[in-house]
C-alpha cells in the first residue's frame, strides 16, 4: 500500500502520522519544500521515498511531483495532508490521479461557507442567517433581515482572516469599498460561546472518537484584538452538541476523516448554531490534548483505518485537558518559572508559537491536564492574570 503524505514535517507532531504508518508496514512517500536532510531523522526514517518541490503553492509542483513518486513506486493508495491549506489542491490530484478520497467535485462543501450553509439548512441544523453578498445592495437585504451587527467573511478562508465585524450602514459601505476581491458572506452576528465537536470516522462514516473543547473567545476577537487565548477539553460531551455534531458528520458524508465542528451556545437562550465544518484534524496541539485526554494514540488509530486494520478501539476520556496561551506584550503576574514550579506536574507541553499562527494562538502556549476542572481553572488563572487586571 502507498500512502502519499504532503508536508508531512508541518506541523512538527504531524510526522507521527507517516511513523504510525509506517509501523503498520505502509510503504509512506512525502512531498515538501524542505531539503531532506533538514527533516527531523524520525521523519527521514518513515519515509520510503520523498520529492522536494520548490513550490507548495504551485499545483504544477506538486503534480509532478506526485509523478515521479507514481513513477518510482506504483500506483498511489491514499494522497493526506491534515492540513487546511492543502484540501482543495489534494482534492484536485485525488481527482486527477484517480486516488480514493475527497475528490474535487466534493472539496467545496468543506471549503465554502455558503455552501456549508446550504448542507446544514438541508439537515435541519441551526445556522447564522445570511448568505452570499455580491454588493451593497445584497448586503442591505440581509441587514434588513438580521440587523446589526453582521460579520463579513470570505467564503474561503481559514480562522477569521479578513473577518470583519459591521455595525451600521458606514461600516457596510466601507467595507464594500475596501473588500478583497473574493466572494464574501455576510451574516447575523452570534453572541455566543464556542464549542467544537472534534473527533475521527472510520469508513463507514461512523465515529471513532469525538471530544468536545470550550473556548474562551473567538478567533475573530482573538484575532483583532490581540488577545490572549485558553480553550478547554471536555470530559463529558452535552447531549445535544453530540446529536448536532454527529448528524453534521452525516450531512457532510465524513468517511475516514478527523472532524472539528464548530458551534456557538448563544448566551441568551443556550441554543446551538453552526458555525463552520472542518473535515480536517483541529489545529494546533488540539490533537495531541486529544490524546493527553484520554491516553489514546490517534495518529494510530487513523493509521489502522488507512490501513484498512482498524481493530477495536476504546476509550474515556480520563482528564479536562487545556491550551493556555500569553502575549508578550502583556505584564503577566508570574514568570515562565513559576508556572512551571506551580504546574510542572501537570504540563504536558509548553513550547513557542510558530510566528505564523502567534497572532491567533499566542506567542507562547501551555498544555496540561487535570482530573478536576477547577484545577484548570486555576492554572489558567494564573498563566494569564495580568498586573493591574
Amino acid at each position: 500500500m502507498n500512502v502519499v503524505f504532503v508536508s508531512p514535517h508541518f506541523p512538527p507532531n504531524y510526522y507521527l502520522f507517516c511513523a504510525r504508518l509506517r509501523e503498520l508496514g505502509v510503504q509512506v512517500l512525502g512531498i515538501a519544500d524542505q531539503p531532506w536532510e533538514q527533516l527531523r531523522p524520525e521523519l527521514r526514517l518513515s519515509l520510503d521515498g520523498y520529492r522536494q518541490v520548490a513550490d507548495m503553492d504551485d499545483l504544477t509542483h506538486l503534480r509532478r511531483a506526485l509523478t515521479g513518486l507514481v513513477d518510482e513506486f506504483g500506483p498511489v493508495d491514499r494522497l493526506e495532508a491534515h492540513n487546511e491549506h492543502w484540501l482543495e489542491p489534494l482534492a484536485r490530484l485525488r481527482t486527477e490521479f484517480g486516488i480514493p478520497g475527497v475528490g474535487f467535485d466534493k472539496i467545496g462543501d468543506y471549503k465554502r461557507k455558503s455552501r456549508m450553509k446550504a448542507i446544514y439548512r438541508q439537515w435541519g441544523i441551526p445556522v447564522a442567517r445570511g448568505g452570499l453578498v455580491q454588493n451593497l445592495e445584497d448586503a442591505l437585504g440581509i441587514v434588513k433581515e438580521t440587523g446589526y451587527p453582521v460579520i463579513g467573511k470570505p467564503d474561503v478562508g481559514v480562522g477569521a482572516a479578513g473577518t470583519y465585524k459591521l455595525h451600521d450602514d458606514g461600516e457596510l459601505k466601507s467595507f464594500f469599498a475596501l473588500k478583497p476581491a473574493v466572494d464574501y458572506v455576510l451574516e447575523e452576528f452570534i453572541d455566543g460561546t464556542i464549542y467544537s465537536f472534534d473527533g475521527l470516522s472510520d469508513g463507514e462514516g461512523r465515529i471513532v472518537f469525538c471530544t468536545s473543547h470550550v473556548y474562551s473567545d473567538g478567533v475573530m476577537e482573538v484575532v483583532n484584538h490581540d488577545r490572549h487565548v485558553y480553550y478547554t477539553s471536555l470530559r463529558e460531551i452535552p447531549a445535544d452538541l453530540q446529536a448536532l455534531g454527529e448528524r453534521t458528520l452525516k450531512a457532510f458524508d465524513g468517511r475516514e476523516i478527523f472532524f472539528h465542528f464548530e458551534f456557538f451556545r448563544t448566551r441568551e437562550t443556550g441554543d446551538l448554531v453552526a458555525i463552520e465544518a472542518n473535515m480536517r484534524p483541529p489545529g494546533g496541539p488540539t490533537l495531541d490534548m486529544c490524546n493527553f485526554s484520554a491516553d489514546i494514540d490517534l495518529y494510530r488509530q487513523w493509521a489502522r483505518i488507512i490501513a484498512g486494520k482498524p481493530g477495536r478501539f476504546a476509550y474515556e476520556r480520563k482528564f479536562f485537558c487545556c491550551y493556555i496561551s500569553r502575549k508578550e506584550k502583556n505584564p503577566y503576574l508570574h514568570c515562565h518559572e513559576e508556572i512551571l514550579e506551580e504546574f510542572g506536574d501537570s504540563i504536558l507541553l509548553h513550547h513557542r508559537v510558530e510566528p505564523v499562527f502567534s497572532r491567533a494562538m499566542g506567542d507562547y502556549a501551555y498544555v496540561l491536564r487535570a482530573a478536576e476542572q477547577e484545577e484548570i481553572f486555576r492554572a489558567t488563572d494564573f498563566i494569564q492574570g495580568v498586573e493591574g487586571s
